[in-house]
């Protein structure tokens, strides 16, 4: 009986992982799908194509399903979607401020998608302006403590291409800039033969909150059922996930 208890745990968290990678391969699709849509499908002219297959190759997505996912958002294939992005600002446990980045082919679906989570999970809708004026668009570079890279190293080979900040999270390097310059310090640290994570744009809070154990734990469970939703491919907040959630969660 252990034997077959053992046997059906590990299929259980198996099965947990497939369906977690499979709903990132998915928004990593749909990113690929909606910048081949934008700016062509020729990743050496469409910038934004070429980070979003570099996201998708470094999350492990297959070459062939990376290669369909232009050839649909480029119009060379048929079967591509008219995908639409929505911004939703929202309140979670502790006050926290939130915008839930959705890219969704049902404006309704997702709205209700959206709502629903928050309200099972001590989250409330908040209204247009309420909240993203506490955010900021940025470049956000991300370059792996594995690469062999250093602070120093770093400041010095994207100082000139627009790097504001560097900031040390653990095994990873953050690197900041202006949204429009991510393309441009990413191109700085290929020339420097620095290998980076991951290259976007991205939401930084413009200043953070602090929680207790008990808003930490319940963020975290808002964030993950967000994240569940086929819609929902970004969630961002203003707290220290590193400290707050992430280490109590």
């Amino acid at each position: 009986m252990s034997g077959h208890s053992k046997w059906a745990t590990t299929k259980h968290k198996k099965a947990a992982l497939d369906a977690k990678r499979g709903k990132l391969f998915a928004k990593l699709i749909k990113n690929i799908e909606v910048a081949a849509r934008v700016g062509g499908g020729d990743p050496a002219g469409n910038p934004t194509l070429f980070d979003a297959i570099q996201k998708a190759k470094k999350s492990s997505v297959p070459n062939d399903n990376i290669d369909r996912a232009v050839k649909r958002g480029s119009g060379a294939e048929s079967g591509g979607v008219d995908w639409e992005t929505i911004v939703y600002e929202a309140y979670g446990p502790g006050g926290v401020a939130m915008l839930i980045e959705c890219l969704t082919d049902n404006r309704n679906r997702a709205a209700m998608e959206v709502r629903t989570v928050l309200s099972r999970n001590n989250g409330t809708l908040a209204d247009p302006g309420s909240v993203s004026y506490l955010f900021a668009r940025k470049g956000h570079v991300i370059v792996s403590k594995d690469s062999g890279a250093h602070e120093d190293g770093l400041v010095e080979a994207t100082l000139e291409a627009g790097a504001e900040d560097v900031r040390d999270h653990e095994d990873v390097f953050e690197i900041l800039c202006e949204a429009t310059d991510v393309v441009a310090v990413r191109t700085a640290l290929q020339e420097a033969e620095i290998d980076y994570e991951q290259a976007e744009a991205t939401w930084i809070p413009s200043m953070y909150v602090d929680l207790d154990e008990s808003a930490a734990n319940s963020l975290a469970s808002l964030v993950e059922a967000l994240e569940e939703c086929d819609d929902v491919q970004d969630v961002y907040a203003n707290v220290d996930m590193h400290r707050d959630v992430a280490a109590e969660a």
